[in-house]
């Protein structure tokens, strides 16, 4: 049967901010950090990196993917809030950072939670590993697992809560992937990330990402620091419509992976913004249906269409919709049916799925015959 392509090509997206002009987008500011970079939590585009893909270690904002399997329990119904852990010898004798939880006394989830997320606590998140997974090793296969699931290509776990260790690692963009699902995925879990401090058993911790303190847009995300990893930290802020994630690696000082980010947070959005192109119910083509129930099919986004562009560039955008002909019943909805793409005037920028709104099932047998002829006659 002879196929062909419907393109419709739309200039501008008639977007608000198309009536300003285009501000020069300079280098990203000079980051003295073993790696960086800079996203945007809605679209994903990177604005800034340097040795992003690098595997290094994480130290404790390996927590971050301790927290991710903690909170798909939560979600999927297999633990709660109000379940009491028993804190083993294990997660009591755990090094480094510590909630000063004492072996043997019960401590409900969500105060464990607070504990690993604030004072980055490793017996608190040893004693959820240990909950969740049955013991920590059996959790970290589950932390190793969901990883390659979310397309973490260049993290690996060893433990719960970031020692050291050859084959313990993850990249700065996997952290910031990671922490964009955690943002969208988990928004009631995430507002945990901000608090500023906490108290158990008596001993108030602050927690150690400063730009909670400095910022008042930053509402996240973790620290982390062994001699060998540096210091680092992976941080989230919204202005207005844009939220921003940056993680920097192997600073030398608290001060310095907090000065770093807030560098690269205040570069992306002085330099960027995000546009809503489309919505996922916006419609954008009708092609004509063969051998359907009905004549035409209408087709969206399969998804909110963001992009991230230089400040006042919108105008430069272009939307391309592309439909591969014949479409032909039945078709589902969601079905795919082509592809919406956005251009920045010399990159594509954005693709995404085109599908049917709704169902078009076959129509009756004259239709389908008489359908047919036309498409033998294409």
């Amino acid at each position: 049967m002879p196929s062909s392509r419907l393109i419709l090509t739309l200039v501008g997206c008639a977007l608000s901010s198309a009536a300003f002009a285009a501000v020069p987008v300079p280098k990203p500011p000079s980051i003295d950090a073993r790696a960086y970079v800079l996203i945007d939590f809605q679209s994903g585009r990177v604005l800034a990196a340097d040795k992003a893909e690098a595997q290094m270690e994480p130290a404790s904002i390996t927590k971050l993917m301790t927290g991710y399997v903690v909170f798909r329990a939560l979600k999927e119904k297999r633990l709660s809030l109000s379940d009491n852990v028993v804190i083993s010898e294990h997660a009591w004798k755990a090094e480094g950072s510590r909630t000063f939880a004492q072996v043997g006394t019960q401590i409900p989830v969500d105060v464990l939670i607070k504990g690993m997320i604030v004072q980055s606590g490793n017996d608190a998140t040893i004693a959820l590993a240990e909950k969740v997974g049955g013991t920590e090793d059996g959790f970290v296969q589950m932390m190793n697992t969901y990883a390659a699931d979310l397309g973490l290509k260049n993290s690996h776990f060893n433990d719960s809560s970031g020692l050291p260790g050859p084959t313990h690692y993850m990249s700065a963009h996997d952290i910031a992937s990671l922490s964009r699902v955690l943002i969208r995925d988990y928004p009631d879990e995430y507002k945990w990330y901000s608090l500023r401090e906490f108290e158990y058993g008596g001993i108030k911790q602050q927690n150690r990402n400063g730009l909670l303190a400095r910022d008042p847009t930053v509402d996240g995300i973790k620290t982390g620091h062994t001699e060998s990893a540096g210091y680092c930290l992976a941080s989230s802020a919204k202005r207005g419509d844009t939220r921003l994630i940056s993680v920097v690696l192997g600073t030398k000082s608290f001060k310095a992976r907090e000065d770093a980010s807030a560098a690269l947070l205040n570069y992306g959005f002085t330099f960027f913004e995000t546009v809503k192109v489309k919505g996922a119910g916006d419609v954008i083509l009708k092609p004509e249906v063969y051998k359907g129930e009905t004549d035409r099919v209408t087709i969206v986004p399969a998804n909110d269409v963001w992009v991230t562009i230089g400040r006042g560039s919108a105008a430069s955008l272009k939307t391309t919709a592309t439909v591969k002909e014949p479409v032909v019943a039945p078709i589902k909805a969601g079905q795919a049916l082509g592809e919406l793409t956005i251009s920045d005037g010399k990159d594509v920028i954005a693709r995404v799925p085109l599908v049917a709104q709704a169902a078009v099932p076959e129509g009756g047998w004259w239709t389908r015959m008489a359908d047919g002829i036309s498409l033998w006659m294409r």
